[in-house]
Parts: C-alpha cells; structure tokens; sequence
C-alpha cells in the first residue's frame, strides 16, 4: 500500500471508508479508477476531507446503479451533460462520480454569457487539465496496478504547499464565471494568496464584464456551498471588497451584508462537537442571517436571482418562526433534568437550534443549549450499543432501542461522582541548627 493510500484511510471516517471500498469494489473490474479533486486537495493539504469525489475513464451511470443496489447508496441528482452523478451514502456520505472529460468552450468577448462546454470523453490527464484550479486537479489511482499513484499534471501539489490559488488555465474565468466565486470561497477557507498571474487574470475578467455573466444556477450552487463553510463572513467580506456580494441581490452589501451576524453563527456552529450531526438545514439558517436586514421586497429579489426552490425559500423564511416554539420549550421546566433536555434537542432540527444561539434573548435558553453541545452529547456518547447488547439486548429490535434510551437517559441524570481529595503529604523534618542535610542525629561527619 502506498503512503497516500494510508494516508487516506487513516484521514476517513469509518462511514466514508465504507463508501470509499464500496466505490472501489464496484468499479474494480470494468472501470479505472481515480480520487480526484477535493477529497484529493484535502488529503494532501491536510483539510477535513468533506465529499468523496471519483472520476472513471467510461460513464459512470452503471456504476451508479451498481451501488444503489450493492451499498444502499441514493442518487441525489445526474448531469447528463457533464456525465456525472451525485450519491448519498449510509451516514450522510456525499459522493460524485464523474466521466473524465475534456470540455471546449466557445470564445467569449464578456458581452454574451459563456455557452455550455462541449463535452467528449477523455483520459484522466485530460480531465485533470480542464480543471479550474491547480490544487483542485490532482488525483490518485484507484486501480490495481498503480493503486495509489498521484497524478499531478499542473503541479498543484506546490501550490498546496505554497498556500496560493492558481488557475489551470488562462481562460478560467472567462470559460466558466462561476469561478470567480468559487475562487473567493475556497481563498476564505484555506487562507490562500493568488499568485500573480491569477490576479491578473481574475482583474481582467471583472473589467470585461464576466462575473455579471454568472448564471442563476451557479449563483444558487454557490449559495448551498457557502452554506456550508466555517467562515462564510470571511467569503462575503472578499466579495464585498470586490463589489460582487450585489450578485445575489442587488441590495446585498455595505450596510446591508449582515457581518455580525455571520459570524455570531459562525460562533454558535463552532459549539458542536465534531462528528455529531444535528441534521442542519445550512442553506435556511444561513440566509436567514445573511438577510435579516432585508424587506420582504429584496429577499423577493434573492429569491429569483439565485434561483431557490420554493421549499429552500420556505424553509428559510419558515425559520424564525418554527424555532421561537423551540424557544418556549425549552424555556419551560419540564427540561430540567438533563435527559429531558437531552432528547427535546436530539429531537430538534440544528438549524432552530442553531438560530436560537444565535438571537434568543433567554438566558436559560442559552444555557440549556450550550450544556446539551458541550456536556450532554458527549455524555451520551459514552453509552455504546456494545453496553447495552452486554445488557443482554438484541441489536434491531424495539427492546434494544428503548433500553438505550433507558440506559442513557440514566448516564445523563446521574449525579457526578465527587473525587476525593488526597491527603497532604506530611512536611519534611525540622533541621537542627548547624546539622548538614541528611546526616542522621549523632554522627559524626566523615574526615
């Protein structure tokens, strides 16, 4: 096995192992095989690896019906045109085959929005090149007998290294605008510099217009992105700079980019322990925050720039609205105890969770929340199906499930158990005047 390949799959969760080797079995005898592109990124720049991204020589739709069958896998969407196909896996595991391709764009003057690539299928080195930046063009072989081989064609492993974003192409932003926002999202999450053909590239764009060529779709795609990040204010403050926030309203910016609020959230989803999944609508509490300045008129006008579905719309105006009722629960005295806390929030959806450390005014909301992300999960977490089989419960069934609850419930109220102080240890011995350290009473030094 080779480093990388350790390295891998000692960086991924037990979940994503699992979709991982699923992946790799169905595809190990009619398809190469690659990891490519930001789990690839993240590997090797040492980010937390968030989606597993694969690109086959071949289409990948077979495979992707392979798996539905063969690992309990979902397809959440398919792009015919770009021959890829998003799955979700057991564990809430987001994975996205690909045709490795190669893609030509017609030539744009900026006055007319970019037409749709014309897609061919390609080698991986192909793939690799139309990429759009450097650190995202990297890959490593899946197949038997170069398992584990990098494949860096644009050198992107010392751009990693380097802390820099450069595109692979001189047309980057011209070929496809969306770039231009994503390059922002991913310079606030590594804390990268662009080198300076980049900048210049990405300053000649902006002049000849591109960034107002970005299409509703992408605005919508960047949206559920950026959703998602740990420094979204960090992102909206680059765009601001820029005057791009107006891009998904025009109102959005200067006194209207709501940067207090961002980060009070980016502050509340720091609270939750790592690994535990609070079932978070991100795109609802993140526009929540980010419009709370607006009129009805202008989140009107977001709505149909970024072009959000009406159930993404409802759910983040619904929002305020559904976690004030959260806010009466849990400001009541039947959540005492801390099992009763415990399974009202597990029961919760995160993002009221999440909106109510960001604008509750309750001093006992506050704090019942933040003992539940600090305290009681953790708790919680001690008790293991292992504990209650060892009970004498059978997996998958209605008693076992109950008894969990049972056994954790009582883990939870339990009272901590007082440590004991340890005695102090006795003071040393007096010395006598003029007796040396050590030398016991009466004897006589040594001539």
């Amino acid at each position: 096995m080779s480093d990388y390949m350790f390295m891998l799959e000692s960086r991924l969760s037990s979940e994503q192992n699992r979709a991982f080797s699923a992946v790799v079995a169905a595809a190990e005898t009619e398809y190469n095989l690659f990891l490519t592109g930001g789990a690839v990124r993240d590997l090797l720049g040492h980010f937390p690896i968030r989606d597993l991204d694969f690109t086959v020589e071949g289409t990948p739709s077979k495979l992707a019906k392979d798996l539905v069958k063969s690992a309990q896998a979902q397809i959440v969407a398919e792009d015919a045109h770009r021959k890829s196909v998003d799955l979700l896996f057991p564990g809430n595991i987001s994975v996205e085959i690909s045709m490795s391709r190669s893609e030509r764009y017609a030539p744009t003057s900026g006055k007319k929005a970019p037409a749709r690539p014309v897609v061919t299928p390609g080698p991986i080195y192909d793939d690799l090149k139309r990429r759009d930046f450097t650190i995202n063009s990297l890959a490593l072989s899946l197949n038997r007998a170069s398992r584990g081989l990098l494949l860096d064609p644009n050198n992107g492993l010392a751009d990693l290294e380097l802390k820099q974003l450069r595109t692979v192409s001189n047309y980057s932003f011209y070929d496809d605008p969306s770039r231009i926002l994503r390059l922002f999202r991913f310079q606030a999450r590594f804390g990268m510099t662009l080198d300076e053909r980049t900048a210049n590239h990405l300053a000649n764009s902006l002049e000849a217009g591109m960034a107002a060529q970005i299409p509703g779709e992408a605005k919508h795609r960047e949206l559920l992105a950026m959703a998602r990040e740990s420094n979204v204010s960090e992102i909206f403050r680059l765009l601001d700079e820029r005057g791009l926030a107006s891009l998904f309203a025009p109102s959005l910016g200067g006194a209207k980019l709501n940067a207090v609020g961002l980060g009070k959230l980016e502050k509340a989803k720091a609270l939750i322990p790592f690994g535990v999944d609070l079932q978070i609508d991100h795109l609802a509490i993140f526009l929540s925050t980010l419009t709370e300045k607006f009129s009805p008129k202008e989140k009107a006008s977001l709505i149909q720039t970024s072009q959000l579905t009406k159930a993404e719309a409802d759910s983040w105006q619904k929002l305020e609205a559904k976690s004030k009722k959260l806010e009466k629960e849990l400001s009541g005295a039947s959540l005492q105890r801390a099992s009763k806390l415990y399974y009202a929030l597990t029961s919760a959806p995160g993002d009221q969770i999440l909106y109510l450390l960001v604008h509750s005014t309750q001093r006992i909301v506050q704090d019942r929340i933040k003992n539940f992300l600090q305290k009681h999960v953790l708790l919680a977490q001690e008790v293991t199906d292992a504990d209650v089989e060892a009970a004498g419960y059978t997996p998958g069934t209605p008693k076992f499930a109950k008894a969990k609850i049972d056994m954790t419930s009582k883990h939870l109220d339990a009272r901590p158990k007082k440590v004991e102080a340890l005695p102090e240890p006795p003071p040393p011995p007096v010395r006598g005047p003029g007796r040396p350290p050590g030398r016991p009473p009466g004897r006589p030094a040594q001539a």
